[in-house]
């Protein structure tokens, strides 16, 4: 069978519209072949056109299919699709978000992960995330609040330092610049002084912090000696001790035992006095008198006489 030269012209025509579609579709982002599941939100206005994508976690996996309005409700309808690979929850939000400084925007899927799938045809809750444009516009009444403080605040800086700077006049204005360069200039001066007196004693200050830093691992370590050799039950039994002296010292205090009583009884104290004259006054007698102790065997007693006080001296 043979085909007419109009019909071969007419095939290829017919192919390269076919493949010029096809192409087209594709670098859009879009597959003529792969099959998609259609689902619906709605929005309070319409800021979306049928190029905007619909992304999870920003990969495209949909788009907009349709945009319609709701003369009843006063809504703004859109109908979307995506592949349907896609499994997210009935529950999951639209969020409606802006791609760039420019203004565009997208749609994004925040899943739920309830377990909850959603069918094609459902209706999905929507959301609109506020953008960096719109964000400013919110906040620049406040940011123009802070500008107009921070502008007065800088006024009343300069009029300050005009105040400080009682000559306005050129030679005035001359003469406390050059002062603030003189001071500048001792600064600088002062600054160079330190520097030179660091770098002069920089061996000794090396010396100082190496010196302690050895001190601090010596008292490191003796930390660690006394922490190994168990201060904490030494200090425990040095407690015990000093609780034990101190009952000992309130049993003496209250003239209980030997020794409080013989600290607290004014009887025993007596008696001791008394003994201790007895043996003072025996003392002087046997100096007075050695040839009466020299005879105690004898039969003959020597009376005792009271030594008299000129004895006693």
């Amino acid at each position: 069978m043979k085909i007419s030269r109009e019909v071969k012209t007419a095939i290829l025509v017919i192919s390269g519209i076919a493949l010029f579609i096809y192409l087209f579709s594709y670098l859009k982002g879009e597959d003529l072949f792969e099959s998609t599941e259609t689902y619906y939100t709605t929005f309070d206005y319409n800021a979306l056109s049928l190029s905007s994508p619909i992304t999870v976690k920003g990969n495209r996996v949909g788009k907009i299919e349709e945009i319609t309005y709701d003369f009843d409700t006063g809504k703004t309808i859109v109908t979307f699709s995506v592949n349907p690979k896609l499994e997210f929850s009935k529950n999951s939000v639209v969020r409606l978000y802006q791609t760039g400084l420019m203004g565009g925007n997208a749609l994004a899927i925040v899943d739920a992960n309830d377990g909850v799938s959603a069918e094609p045809g459902d209706y999905i809750e929507s959301e609109v995330k506020q953008g960096l444009v719109s964000s400013l516009e919110a906040n620049l009444p406040k940011v123009t609040a802070g500008l107009d403080g921070t502008l007065s605040s800088a006024d009343t800086l300069v009029n300050s330092l005009n105040t400080l700077i009682t000559d306005d006049s050129d030679a005035g204005l001359k003469n406390a610049i050059a002062e603030l360069n003189t001071t500048i200039k001792s600064f600088n001066n002062l600054s160079l002084s330190v520097q030179g007196l660091i770098k002069d004693n920089d061996e000794k200050i090396a010396s100082v912090l190496d010196n302690f830093e050895k001190t601090s691992s010596n008292l490191n370590a003796l930390t660690l000696e006394m922490k190994e050799a168990g201060l904490s039950t030494t200090v425990a039994e040095l407690n015990k001790t000093l609780a034990s002296l101190q009952n000992l010292l309130t049993t003496i205090d209250n003239g209980e035992g030997t020794i409080g009583k013989l600290l607290k009884d004014d009887a025993l104290y007596k008696n001791l006095e008394g003994a201790s004259k007895e043996m003072e006054l025996l003392l002087l007698d046997i100096k007075l008198h050695p040839a009466r102790y020299r005879r105690i065997l004898s039969k003959k007693e020597i009376p005792y006489e009271p030594p008299t006080e000129d004895q006693k001296n």
